[in-house]
C-alpha cells in the first residue's frame, strides 16, 4: 500500500562513504609517523646492532622476493562490517588502499505445501502458474475448469472471507469501538501493520481493511472480542463451514496466518457463493480504497486485489492471501461473458501468478463460452413464450 514519502535525502546513505574516508585517514595517522620514525635514528642515540642471525635472514628475503616485498600488505585495519583498509610499502611510500567486501546472502527459498506434495507436476491446458484452480457456473454449478480441486492446503487471509461472513452476519454494533492489543500483534509469521497497539476504531472501520486491505490486526481484533471472545469465534467459523458443506476446511485462527487453517477448492468456491450473498460483504471486499484516521493522523489503505480497480472485471466477492506455505491465492465471484462464475486459485508461483491466472481464464472463458448462461436464457425464453 502506498504511503507518503519523505523528500528528504537521509544522511544513512552517506555512511558507507564516511566511513571508507574515515579508515583511510586513521590507517594514514597511525602508519606515517612510524615510517619516518624509522628513516632516521633518534637524536643522541646509536642505532642497535642488528644481530647477525637478522641480517642473513633480510638477506635472504631480499633476494628471493626482489622488489615485490613493496607490495606486501604490512597491516590490514578494518573499518567496521565488510569494510577493510590494506596499507602496503610501495618505494618507501605507504600506500592505504580502503576496499568494501562484497556480502553474498543464500537465501533459502521455502516450498509451499503444493509444491512439498508435486501438485505444481501438474499440468492443464490454460498452463496456469496455480497448482490448484476451479471455475464453475454460480447459477448451474457446472465445472467449466479444474485442477486439482479437491487438493486440501492452506488458505491464507482467504481465511478473512469467512472471518467477515461471520461478523456481519452477527449484526454487531459497527460503531462500536475496539482497541488493538497486544493479543492482535502477529507471532506467528511477524507480519508489520500500521494499526499500532493502542489504535482504537469502530467494528465498521476493522471490518473493512480485514476484508479490502487484508489487514491482519483488524481481523484479529474481530475474533477477539466476538461475543464470548476468540475461541468462540473460532468454533462458529468451524461450524459455518460444517454448515455450507465444507467437509475439508479447518480454522484455527480469524487471519490465516497460521498454516492449519485449511481447506480445499470445492470448499472455497461454496465460501464464495455465500459471501456473496452477504450484501456487507460484497460491498467491502469490492472497495478499492478507504482511508481512515487514527489520532491525527489519516491511514490510506487499498485493496490487495488490483483487478478490482480494472473496468474489464466485474467484479461482486473477492479475497486475495499469502503465506509461503500457502503460495499466492485468490477467490472471487465475477462476471465473463454473460455468465456469473466463481474462480478459486490456490498455491500460484510467482508474485502476478495468481492475476496472470485469472486473466488466462477470462480470455479462455470468453473465447469458448461466450454466450448468457443458460438459467438465464431459459427464463427469458419462458417470459416470452407467456408474453406470446
Amino acid at each position: 500500500m502506498p504511503e507518503a514519502r519523505s523528500c528528504r535525502v537521509s544522511s544513512q546513505r552517506f555512511l558507507p562513504a564516511f566511513r571508507l574516508i574515515a579508515v583511510a585517514l586513521c590507517a594514514t595517522a597511525f602508519l606515517l609517523p612510524a615510517a619516518e620514525a624509522a628513516k632516521k635514528p633518534p637524536a643522541g642515540k646509536k642505532v642497535q646492532q642488528v644481530s647477525a642471525d637478522s641480517k642473513r635472514s633480510s638477506a635472504k628475503s631480499a633476494s628471493k622476493h626482489s622488489v615485490k616485498d613493496d607490495d606486501k600488505a604490512d597491516r590490514v585495519v578494518s573499518g567496521g562490517r565488510n569494510v577493510v583498509a590494506s596499507i602496503r610499502k610501495r618505494g618507501g611510500k605507504t600506500v592505504v588502499a580502503v576496499q568494501r567486501r562484497s556480502v553474498v546472502r543464500v537465501v533459502e527459498a521455502r516450498q509451499s505445501f503444493g509444491q512439498l506434495a508435486g501438485l505444481h507436476s501438474t499440468e492443464d491446458a490454460l498452463d496456469l502458474k496455480s497448482s490448484v484452480a476451479l471455475v464453475i457456473d454460480q447459477d448451474t454449478r457446472e465445472v467449466l475448469f479444474s485442477k486439482n480441486d479437491h487438493a486440501v492446503l492452506p488458505i491464507a487471509s482467504l481465511t478473512k472471507l469467512m472471518t467477515g461472513l461471520i461478523i456481519s452476519e452477527a449484526r454487531l454494533p459497527s460503531d462500536e469501538l475496539i482497541t488493538i492489543s497486544q493479543d492482535d500483534v502477529d507471532t506467528e509469521k511477524g507480519s508489520r501493520s500500521r494499526l499500532t497497539v493502542g489504535t482504537t476504531l469502530p467494528r465498521g472501520e476493522l471490518l473493512h481493511l480485514a476484508l479490502m486491505s487484508s489487514e491482519n490486526r483488524a481481523a484479529h481484533a474481530l475474533g477477539r472480542t466476538y461475543p464470548g471472545g476468540l475461541a468462540t469465534f473460532v468454533s462458529v467459523m468451524n461450524a459455518k463451514a460444517k454448515m455450507l458443506g465444507m467437509k475439508d476446511t479447518r480454522y484455527v485462527e480469524p487471519t490465516g496466518l497460521s498454516s492449519r487453517n485449511q481447506s480445499s477448492a470445492q470448499d472455497l468456491a461454496l465460501l464464495v457463493n455465500a459471501a456473496y450473498a452477504d450484501a456487507t460483504v460484497r460491498q467491502l471486499s469490492t472497495s478499492p480504497e478507504y482511508q481512515v484516521e487514527v489520532g491525527s493522523r489519516v491511514l490510506q489503505y487499498n485493496t490487495t486485489n488490483r483487478l478490482v480497480k480494472n473496468p474489464d472485471w466485474d467484479i461482486g466477492v473477492q479475497k486475495t492471501g499469502y503465506i509461503s506455505e500457502a503460495g499466492q491465492c485468490l477467490v472471487m465471484q465475477t462476471k465473463i461473458a454473460g455468465r456469473k462464475l466463481i474462480m478459486v486459485f490456490l498455491d500460484s508461483a510467482g508474485k502476478f501468478g495468481r492475476i496472470g491466472d485469472a486473466e488466462r481464464v477470462r480470455r479462455w472463458v470468453e473465447a469458448t463460452h461466450n454466450m448468457v448462461n443458460p438459467a438465464a436464457q431459459q427464463q427469458q425464453a419462458v417470459a416470452t413464450h407467456v408474453a406470446g
